[in-house]
């Protein structure tokens, strides 16, 4: 379940229709999907991919993505600390970045114009699609990082971060990521 902060303004949203209101109302795409399957950490990108075609197949081809495949970042990941100062810089795309959460966590972060600086945690079975050209960040935390989610792309190629080198992500360096355990 997802759970969206506004720090500047001391407010957490943890109703799903909430959350899907607020992010709707600024252009962001959010779902929610039955995501009641476990895997095992060898478990393939493609029996994942299949997992959850029922629902992946019909979103991918009623919105014109043509590709998924699944990233999955854990305390193991090679070199993730540099992966991760990557992903804590504020950017943007070219085209919409669609993440499905199977497992685990990770925070995005918004900074949109006129509104106060934002996240939302996913946790598994939330779908966000942060459109094209909007400014945000992500982080899948510094200690026992753990996501493993499905992208969806219209090109792999056009998925390249433009740094907008703001520094605006610093202001939040020490937001503490939330916890339903809290």
């Amino acid at each position: 379940m997802a759970l969206l902060s506004i720090p500047s303004l001391n407010t957490q949203y943890d109703s799903p229709k909430e959350i899907h209101t607020f992010l709707i109302s600024h252009g962001i795409f959010f779902d929610q999907w039955k995501c009641d399957i476990v895997f095992d950490d060898d478990a393939t990108q493609e029996e994942i991919l299949a997992a959850y075609s029922k629902d992946l197949v019909p979103f991918m081809k009623n919105s014109g993505y043509k590709t998924a495949d699944v990233i999955s970042i854990n305390a193991t990941t090679e070199n993730y600390s540099t992966l991760r100062t990557k992903f804590l810089a504020e950017h943007t795309h070219s085209e919409d970045e669609i993440r499905f959460f199977v497992d685990g966590k990770g925070l995005f972060w918004f900074n949109l114009d006129n509104v106060p600086v934002f996240n939302l945690l996913c946790e598994a079975g939330d779908l966000i699609s942060v459109p094209a050209g909007t400014k945000h960040w992500f982080d899948a935390g510094e200690k026992n990082p753990f996501v493993k989610a499905i992208r969806v792309f219209m090109d792999v190629s056009a998925w390249v971060p433009d740094y907008t080198n703001s520094g605006i992500e610093l202001k939040f360096s020490n937001f503490i990521m939330p916890s339903r355990e809290n």
